[in-house]
């Protein structure tokens, strides 16, 4: 699982887009039981479980930053990351990944992406924790160890969060600098899945729902860029 891992890993950045357009190209949306409305409702399930793991990244991120690049595409840590959030959980912003897949295949309502995708996607999440809880084990032996023993590796426990955080101050700043590229991804992929799914099940029927569903776009590519020029402009830092 380790090897298999850091193999991942290397690559982590390009395997979620190619992921998400194989089962765009093999899976096919439906609507639950045929019925629009309650097809409505699962769109809406889907986002609110996707924004959930937004805002637990946006959390993450915003009171203590665990470089997440690593180096040269291979695992690194300068130092052991265990404030903020990652004092209730040790893998905060997979968690927040995980929790974005999940909304999105959600929202694209099949039993393909339900039974294929999900999985494969834990599968690689859970690869790449092996790999990294080897490699911090080897870095920081006991103080990594005594680490997990007190905090749970996925899912957070958020008792007692107020008080980690009362001697923190929170970086909007390095949220919008480090989130920004991953906030327009799974927004850009939530509206496409939306006009998806109508142009299949309900093909010309939706020509209105679709053109509605496209200003969306306009305000994520303008977030996006507004975001960028910040950042190259340098009046962002994080």
């Amino acid at each position: 699982m380790v090897a298999i891992g850091n193999f991942l890993f290397h690559f982590r950045n390009g395997l979620f887009p190619i992921l998400f357009l194989v089962l765009l190209i093999i899976a096919r949306p439906t609507f639950p039981g045929g019925n629009p409305q309650w097809d409505v409702a699962l769109d809406v399930l889907g986002f609110l479980v996707a924004l959930s793991g937004q805002l637990l990244r946006i959390v993450t991120i915003g009171y203590d930053y665990i470089h997440r690049g690593g180096h040269d595409r291979q695992i690194y840590a300068g130092h052991l990351v265990t404030g903020g959030m990652f004092s209730h959980c040790r893998n905060p912003l997979y968690a927040g990944n995980f929790l974005i897949f999940v909304g999105t295949a959600i929202i694209f309502n099949s039993w393909t992406v339900y039974l294929l995708g999900v999985p494969l996607a834990f599968f690689i999440y859970a690869a790449i924790i092996s790999a990294e809880e080897d490699y911090l084990r080897k870095q920081f032996g006991a103080e990594y160890d005594d680490y997990c023993e007190r905090v749970p590796r996925i899912w957070p426990r958020l008792r007692g969060f107020s008080k980690s955080i009362e001697e923190m101050k929170f970086s909007w700043k390095r949220v919008l600098f480090k989130e920004y590229n991953t906030t327009f991804n799974w927004l850009m992929a939530t509206v496409a899945l939306l006009i998806w799914e109508r142009y299949v099940v309900l093909g010309e029927q939706a020509t209105a729902q679709i053109n509605a569903l496209k200003w969306w776009f306009v305000p994520v590519v303008l977030f996006y860029i507004i975001a960028w020029s910040l950042k190259k402009t340098k009046r962002l830092w994080a």
